[in-house]
């Protein structure tokens, strides 16, 4: 616990989990949070099937608690569990199993200097003291997901430091291997989703923000509202196409790669599922999320590390709330880090903005291209045309690509 950071995980044979092998799969590079699809990181634990979480409750001497430990996990879960069942179409959950009661810190909080960016030697002893004071009444070895949630009232708990510890070396209790730890420090009640855009990142997810150098500024102008890892704030934040390929909860068939130079016509399920879909899926015996097993996901390939991806985002699921439908248009880098900008939405009506009122960057509210428009990509000539609708509410697309696709 002496060094604590936010590992870079190298690509190699020992730590590849081939999925992939589609012509417009990126490959996994050595940035951190990697958007390549061609392998998994198998330092990371693929959520794929449902996972344990446990969640302790940290108190200091300098503070006395005003909430519960139930209700702070309330604050969280069942919220954080159904965005991931609905995100992933039922194949994934995560459950929790949060303690009843607080456990004491032995410093006072104000003595970890929490912020944002905290100092690694304080960090590595608030999670060696958290460790120590868990240690007794938790059996690390029976979970996947270690969450520790501070007092949200001590006086030296700062919202702003709720970040994933990555180590460098895993911390070894309970005969397990503790390689990250999400630090809660939240506000009671605490930022719409923020477990569920950290839990991303315990899941090799990067951050889709814009940190402006002087932290002043918007934060949100690579993705604006349209993926929960730019923002947890956002009005249509269920995960893009590409991360649920990332994660495995789409098949490879439902991915379709568009290449040559000549146009390419196929149908776009929405990306997420609302009330009325589960049902009728649950009544026939299928998984209760998700629109069937149809195409989600179209791809161009335009150059060795970067695509161009193309979903229909509409206003159902964890996208309820959503200010616009159609054809969400992104580009994917695979060499660009976490916090760098290794995706960004194109904005298809550049001119305008929407949703102004609770957008959380409304130029890219209106993103999408919507029913009969047609758009072309600046710089790439990949051009997409919105041809219809179909019964069920996918939708009929044409893709032509440029010269590079």
């Amino acid at each position: 616990m002496s060094a604590l950071v936010a590992t870079t995980i190298l690509t190699g044979p020992s730590a590849a989990e081939p999925f992939s092998t589609a012509p417009c799969a990126l490959h996994r590079t050595d940035a951190h949070h990697s958007e390549g699809v061609d392998t998994w990181n198998a330092d990371y634990t693929r959520p794929t099937r449902p996972l344990s979480a446990v969640m302790v409750f940290l108190s200091f001497p300098d503070g006395v608690p005003r909430t519960t430990p139930a209700e702070l996990a309330a604050d969280h879960f069942p919220a954080t569990s159904r965005y991931f069942e609905q995100a992933s179409y039922g194949k994934f959950t995560i459950r929790p199993h949060p303690l009843t009661h607080w456990l004491r810190m032995p410093r006072p909080s104000v003595a970890y200097g929490m912020k944002r960016d905290w100092s690694l030697p304080l960090r590595a002893a608030y999670l060696r003291d958290a460790f120590a004071a868990a240690d007794p009444e938790v059996d690390f070895s029976h979970y996947d997901v270690v969450y520790f949630v501070a007092d949200p009232d001590a006086p030296g708990v700062d919202s702003d430091a709720t970040k994933v510890v990555n180590m460098d070396a895993p911390v070894h209790v309970d005969g397990t291997d503790v390689r990250r730890v999400v630090t809660v420090f939240e506000k009671h009640p605490p930022d719409r989703l923020v477990l569920a855009h950290e839990t991303g990142h315990v899941f090799d997810l990067p951050d889709l923000y814009h940190r402006p150098v002087d932290g002043k500024g918007d934060w949100d102008t690579y993705v604006g509202d349209w993926d929960l890892m730019g923002s947890q704030f956002g009005l249509s934040p269920d995960l893009f196409a590409w991360h649920k390929w990332k994660l495995g909860w789409l098949d490879p068939r439902q991915v379709v790669c568009v290449r040559g130079t000549g146009a390419s016509r196929l149908t776009l399920e929405p990306l997420s599922a609302g009330p009325e879909a589960a049902a009728e899926r649950g009544a026939a015996g299928a998984p209760a999320f998700g629109l069937g097993g149809g195409t989600k996901l179209a791809v161009v390939r335009t150059g060795t590390d970067t695509v161009l991806a193309f979903e229909a985002r509409g206003t159902s699921g964890n996208d309820s709330a959503g200010c616009r439908e159609g054809v969400l248009v992104y580009r994917v880098r695979d060499e660009t880090a976490s916090g760098g900008g290794p995706v960004e939405v194109i904005d298809a009506h550049p001119r305008t903005e929407a949703c102004w009122e609770n957008s959380v960057y409304p130029p890219l509210a209106d993103a999408p291209v919507a029913l009969g428009e047609s758009f072309t990509v600046p710089g790439d000539g990949v051009k997409v045309e919105v041809e219809g609708r179909t019964a069920s509410g996918a939708w009929n697309v044409k893709i032509t690509p440029g010269e590079l696709g």
